[in-house]
């Protein structure tokens, strides 16, 4: 952990506040035209999501906490949680479905993702891009849609819910972004 000045808090920033760790969400520099200078920053806590506006003045310090980015392997679901290796010392960790959240649905065996870590407790968890499902079941397209609207309903093999366009059909692979849930395109 480093100490920084008040005003030198950035958006994405880790940072060590009342015994619990933040991340400024958005930071104001504010230069009045009495007193001194000061940044209002957004916190919000990384283990519970709460909300906090805070100001800093220039002269305060803070401890900006550096996060360590580690790889791992998904393994296999057991119970309510999830078993993934650590690909440099091939120790596992089991976390709650709860921490991963909807998106352990994009989950498949062997695949790399990457924890934020800090003194070995995972903060936050980050998927690949885009992965490549099976498309299970397919709603017909209607006809006298307007050209403009003919994406139809389509479930993937992990039980997701997306819209695909008119041409996909059952038994088709597609490559579907993590972040947002949605197509993107057919998988090669």
């Amino acid at each position: 952990m480093a100490k920084i000045n008040g005003n030198e808090i950035r958006p994405g920033f880790v940072i060590n506040h009342q015994d619990r760790l933040w991340v400024a969400v958005k930071v104001d520099h504010v230069k009045p035209g009495k007193g001194g200078a000061y940044a209002q920053v957004e916190l919000k806590a990384i283990l519970g999501g709460t909300k906090l506006n805070e100001r800093f003045r220039s002269a305060e310090t803070v401890e900006q906490v550096d996060l360590e980015f580690r790889d791992f392997t998904y393994l296999y679901e057991q119970g309510d949680s999830l078993v993934f290796m650590d690909q440099d010392n091939y120790e596992q960790v089991e976390l709650a479905k709860d921490f991963v959240g909807e998106r352990a649905a994009f989950l498949q065996d062997g695949m790399k993702i990457t924890l934020e870590m800090h003194e070995d407790t995972p903060l936050g968890i980050k998927f690949p891009a885009n992965v490549v499902l099976e498309v299970k079941e397919v709603d017909p397209v209607q006809k006298g849609q307007s050209v403009s609207s003919q994406f139809k309903p389509a479930i993937l093999a992990n039980g997701l819910r997306v819209m695909v366009p008119p041409f996909i059909a059952v038994g088709e692979r597609i490559l579907v972004d993590t972040t947002e849930a949605t197509y993107m395109r057919r998988a090669d």
